[in-house]
């Protein structure tokens, strides 16, 4: 077999863009769960996500890849979020903080 090229007025074949959509919803879910509502900020992330697949059905490329880009970055904010949340929710039940939240909470009713 041997190689043909496309005709000269083809469109362009481009690569994959990847939408990141699952790990947009992963980490703006675990986000919000872990450090109260800044993790809303990944619903930014979802947008974009949602933005890829439209812009590829249109045919802008570059406007699928620039989403995709913005998607990214928001999800690295989003996760960042998620992971600080996680550590300060370590730190808090580790170092005696439910106990002292409980007691509190017995004297306020008390």
């Amino acid at each position: 077999m041997s190689y043909v090229p496309p005709p000269p007025n083809a469109a362009p074949v481009h690569g994959p863009v990847p939408n990141h959509l699952a790990w947009s919803i992963i980490s703006t879910v675990l986000a919000t769960c872990l450090c109260c509502p800044l993790g809303l900020v990944g619903i930014v992330a979802i947008v974009f996500s949602s933005k890829v697949n439209t812009l590829l059905n249109q045919g802008d490329i570059e406007g699928a890849r620039r989403a995709s880009a913005n998607a990214k970055t928001w999800c690295w904010v989003t996760t960042a979020l998620a992971i600080i949340g996680l550590l300060w929710s370590i730190y808090f039940f580790t170092s005696g903080g439910m106990a002292e939240y409980q007691q509190m909470m017995e004297q306020m009713q008390g």
